[in-house]
């Protein structure tokens, strides 16, 4: 016989507290739900058709009277569910039954004892499925949704060009690779001594905060490689619709190949600027600017400790104490610079020569990049060191966004996983640009937009004549979620 399984969860818990009346918790609020702000993000994702352009780049070989889920639904909720914090397929089988998820896919029958059902973590793992060599298409028996990476690649940058209202006369493309630790045996996974594990090495290129290319790249690969072809593709897309932006490409150190410069030498209107390892001829060059660094920094300390010594007993301490009231000394020159055998030309190199208390401390760029248009002092601070900003956008993809997530055993499964952390990321940076500016969130990052601004608790109730969600009252950032729905109105639709 069977045996039933009754629920003995008690209706109520009563807690006590010292001098003042005893609080009562039961679960009897009703539909209560902690993601009222995703209306905000499926808002902008009608505007602009984010999800919907992304759900064009798939094919469905599934039969249409058997479907409960359109491949437009799947992926909104897939997206929806990274940008709400939810990482995991596993994740779903829960939110399945969430009624803001529901709302926001068109999955209410308007009636309330009646809630809509999602898709589980079986049918949206059915997205993610790239078995290795097996029959896809109409006649294959479990791989009946399929991508194309070329399409996916390609809106990334038409997304892009679409955000600017007019060509822009400058833009900025950073190139940059980060490490993503694996934990099992995906495939094209491999021991990175740099990074310490077994890990993949995606590369990405980024505009300021905008998206452009995320690829998943095995980590026993060289670290530009794929960069110049990737370039090479966004850039010719760029040039279909912008026809005279400047374009400056930056990186570390890794990029400096003669390749990918010669390649940015021969485009009209296209400069970069990488770091450049350091070498010994290159200190030797730099030896000039060194010495005057130097010189610079002990007149300076000089001067300082002469001052002390008419204000304090002279003793063998104040040199110390006066090398920490004063900068270290800081200086730019440009080098004429050509390797003896990986580069073909000579090329500019700016050298920053800094000298302290703590002694030399020598970097190194090139760039295409004339003395006359931008000097070196100039050149390396404001051209170059601003790409350090990219960590952020690294931060927002693994930390918050979990690109790091990628735990299926294919290798084109977990690209693909990598494209849906990148359409959330597109989608809430979206978020921010278009409905946050001037706003003390116009620079926050993904978690802290989520935390202040979507993660909302919110009663939801449901009648004849409208669906109401009435978030909580005490909500302390009600006023920048008024200002984001204001500039959702004035939105005009892509459709």
């Amino acid at each position: 016989m069977t045996p039933v399984f009754t629920d003995r969860t008690p209706k109520q818990f009563k807690f006590s507290v010292e001098k003042s009346r005893p609080i009562v918790v039961n679960f009897q609020g009703g539909t209560v739900t902690s993601d009222a702000g995703l209306s905000l993000i499926a808002e902008i994702d009608r505007k602009l058709q984010i999800t919907s352009q992304f759900a064009q780049c798939f094919q469905d070989y599934r039969q249409p009277n058997r479907i409960d889920h359109s491949i437009e639904s799947l992926i909104k909720q897939r997206i929806y569910g990274l940008v709400m914090g939810y990482e995991d397929l596993n994740d779903h089988e829960e939110l399945r039954h969430d009624q803001m998820f529901a709302l926001v896919l068109g999955k209410r029958s308007g009636v309330e004892d009646e809630p809509g059902t999602l898709a589980g973590k079986s049918t949206l793992n059915r997205l993610e499925h790239c078995p290795k060599d097996v029959e896809q298409g109409a006649d294959s028996r479990y791989h009946k949704i399929g991508h194309c990476p070329d399409e996916i690649e390609s809106l990334f940058v038409n997304i892009f060009l679409k955000s600017y209202s007019k060509e822009p006369r400058e833009i900025i493309l950073d190139l940059d690779v980060t490490d993503d630790l694996v934990h099992g045996s995906q495939e094209q996974v491999f021991f990175n001594t740099y990074y310490g594990g077994y890990c993949y090495a995606p590369l990405y290129i980024f505009c300021g905060k905008h998206l452009l290319a995320a690829q998943l790249r095995p980590s026993n690969v060289d670290p530009a490689f794929g960069a110049l072809s990737e370039l090479q593709r966004v850039i010719k897309q760029i040039r279909q619709q912008w026809k005279n932006v400047e374009i400056l490409v930056r990186g570390d150190s890794a990029y400096s190949r003669d390749d990918i410069m010669t390649w940015c030498e021969s485009q009209t209107g296209v400069n970069y600027v990488f770091g450049l390892a350091q070498n010994s001829r290159l200190i030797q060059m730099a030896t000039t600017t060194k010495d005057r660094a130097k010189l610079e920094f002990e007149e300076k300390l000089s001067t300082v400790v002469s001052f002390l010594e008419t204000v304090f007993k002279p003793d063998e301490q104040l040199p110390s104490l006066a090398s920490g009231l004063i900068v270290n000394s800081i200086w730019y020159k440009s080098l004429d610079y050509q390797t003896r055998e990986s580069w073909s030309r000579s090329r500019r190199v700016v050298s920053k020569v800094e000298y302290g208390v703590k002694g030399t401390n020598i970097r190194f760029v090139v760039t295409s990049l004339s003395t006359n248009k931008v000097p070196p002092n100039k050149l390396y601070t404001q051209k170059y060191c601003k790409r350090g900003e990219m960590e952020n956008r690294f931060k927002e993809q693994q930390l918050e966004l979990f690109s790091d997530r990628t735990s299926t055993h294919t290798f084109a499964g977990n690209q693909l996983r990598l494209w849906f952390s990148s359409v959330a990321y597109v989608l809430m940076n979206a978020l921010r640009q278009k409905c946050l500016a001037k706003t003390e969130l116009q620079n926050a990052t993904v978690g802290t937009i989520r935390t202040k601004l979507l993660k909302l608790g919110a009663l939801i109730t449901v009648s004849t004549r409208r669906i109401l969600i009435a978030i909580t009252s005490s909500c302390p950032y009600k006023h920048i979620f008024a200002t984001a729905h204001r500039h959702l109105k004035m939105l005009p639709n892509t459709a």
